[in-house]
């Protein structure tokens, strides 16, 4: 294991000798970072050559990403390429905005792997039950579906109007917000005998097995993330709502990709833990009131996160979660999180809605 933790960890320093390169190279970066090197005494490609050398650039800020003009943070290297401008759920104020040329399709790819075929067989049709918009996961999962050999039925879901139902303390309207998407999925499930694999949110996954069987529907695999993943519904979903069908917990958002889930063992007692994609990004899990810290393994801490990508990259930003930082495992040879949740100095402002 150890020789395995040692080989990622050159793989991540040597993904970040390749994306520091790529963005302030002036053939190749995109105008932010080209900018923001304008304005340093020193060279990030010279002097940046591992990953923990990243603690040169401090912090990245959540308003460089709120507001235009987008067009900044497109590669030089990518002119000419259509481009994808994906948002952030936008529950507190104005969304952050993110560029996308082809991370959604790797990042989805990627995952793809981790997905056994028993569950989520080849060819299957997907029915996506979650938020759509101008959300990265609506391309993201069709495209799962697609490189999977399969079609995917969506649904119009816009989690803004709920989490605006819930600030104006109108939580029936949410309710009937909630129950009219799940509607839809169910017809098309009803509709659409194909449909083997579902992508959802642990909320609406609930009001959906509140209805019907997922067995009798044929469903075999369930792809699920959001905030309201807890320890406590992993094993209400696995135990009764499931009826057999294979659980992949996630935790993605627009910055990272997404991080899977830990295979499932007896001894972890349904906690939710997850581990990046390294090398394309990497969370860590650091001390609160000094986030150039990380905190030991089992203690609790802010979510740090790094993305590591040519499209992408955004050393350092501290997310609105919480968590467990995780040792490395077999499969994933780097630190995972554990027990993903809203950052709690942060909860008073944060609303959640259908996630």
């Amino acid at each position: 294991m150890q020789t395995k933790i040692e080989a990622a960890r050159d793989a991540l320093d040597a993904q970040v000798r390749e994306i520091v390169g790529w963005h302030f190279d002036p053939q190749t970066g995109c105008p932010f970072w080209l900018e923001y090197a304008s304005q340093l005494d020193w060279d990030p490609r010279r002097e940046i050559q591992t990953f923990a050398d990243l603690a040169r650039f401090g912090f990245f800020e959540d308003e460089w990403l709120r507001g235009g003009p987008v067009q900044r943070w497109i590669p030089k290297g990518y002119a000419g390429r259509p481009v994808y401008t994906f948002e952030t759920g936008g529950s507190t104020g104005v969304p952050k905005s993110r560029i996308s040329i082809e991370d959604f399709r790797l990042d989805y790819e990627a995952f793809s792997a981790t997905l056994p075929d028993e569950f989520f067989p080849k060819g299957a049709d997907w029915l996506s039950l979650g938020p759509t918009g101008p959300r990265r996961l609506r391309l993201a999962v069709e495209h799962l579906a697609q490189y999977r050999g399969g079609i995917c039925f969506m649904v119009d879901l816009d989690p803004r109007w709920v989490i605006k139902l819930l600030k104006m303390n109108q939580p029936r309207m949410a309710e009937a917000y909630k129950q009219h998407v799940v509607e839809q999925g169910l017809t098309l499930l009803r509709a659409h005998a194909g449909i083997r694999c579902l992508f959802t949110t642990p909320k609406l996954l609930e009001a959906l097995c509140e209805k019907v069987s997922l067995k009798k529907m044929g469903i075999t695999g369930v792809f699920c993330g959001g905030t309201e993943m807890t320890q406590q519904f992993h094993r209400f979903a696995v135990e009764e709502l499931l009826e057999g069908a294979y659980f992949a917990p996630t935790y993605g958002n627009t910055l990272m990709g997404l991080a899977v889930h830990k295979p499932r063992v007896a001894e972890d007692n349904y906690a939710v833990i997850y581990y990046p994609p390294s090398p394309r990004a990497m969370i860590e899990v650091v001390d609160p009131d000094n986030p150039e810290k990380v905190v030991e393994y089992g203690a609790t801490g802010r979510v740090r996160l790094t993305t590591l990508t040519r499209e992408f990259f955004m050393p350092r930003f501290l997310e609105r979660d919480e968590a467990e930082r995780e040792p490395p495992c077999e499969p994933y040879p780097w630190d995972g999180v554990r027990n993903v949740r809203p950052f709690s100095r942060l909860q008073a402002n944060v609303v959640e809605g259908v996630y």
